[in-house]
């Protein structure tokens, strides 16, 4: 790392350009300091972010009260101080295992890692801040749905609850006498005849 002496003594020299790698999967039981550990033997590695995966429903996490469970991470960035390490460390370490141990829980792992050229860290909090805005909007848009269900639900219960009950002998057929049926026939057919005569 250069010293704030060496910079001031010389002004024309540049600083190295900061490199950042795309981790698409996180292997379980791996969190940030085990990342900064296995990528800083390659190089000073800077700033480290990975995203949690999202929550489960609160009926799984009441079940699982008891013990505490690992964190699950499922993409992550890595951001090295020099450039050209970043493109070193993605070109060595894609598709390899993550661990050779056999007993290791990360044995069957394969890293899946990409430079990401032209990509500064500032991109990566505007996206994240992108997609927190884009999920809290979703979120509101649902709430107001089920708001509009709940009311309409609620306003026809009232209003069906303003009509007077129905009994059971309203919805009873009666039978008319024969008399009565076969007259009721001949003033239709009447009528009838008079509509289209």
């Amino acid at each position: 790392m250069l010293d704030l002496d060496q910079e001031i003594d010389e002004p024309n020299k540049k600083l190295p350009k900061k490199g950042i790698i795309y981790l698409s999967t996180i292997p379980p039981y791996v969190n940030v300091t085990k990342i900064r550990e296995i990528f800083s033997e390659y190089g000073t590695v800077g700033r480290v972010y990975l995203q949690l995966e999202d929550k489960e429903p609160k009926i799984a996490q009441q079940k699982s009260k008891k013990r505490t469970i690992a964190k699950k991470f499922t993409e992550g960035w890595i951001e090295f101080e020099r450039k050209s390490v970043a493109k070193k460390v993605a070109a060595m370490l894609n598709n390899t295992q993550v661990s050779n141990r056999k007993k290791s829980k990360q044995f069957d792992y394969i890293w899946n890692i990409k430079y990401l050229s032209n990509f500064k860290w500032v991109h990566l909090h505007e996206r994240l801040a992108y997609e927190k805005a884009a999920r809290r909007q979703k979120l509101r848009a649902e709430i107001q749905l089920a708001k509009k269900k709940t009311n309409f639900f609620t306003s026809n219960l009232s209003k069906s609850k303003k009509k007077l009950p129905v009994s059971a002998s309203d919805f009873k057929f009666k039978r008319k006498p024969t008399s009565e049926a076969s007259e009721n026939i001949e003033d239709r057919k009447e009528f009838l005849s008079s509509l289209f005569n």
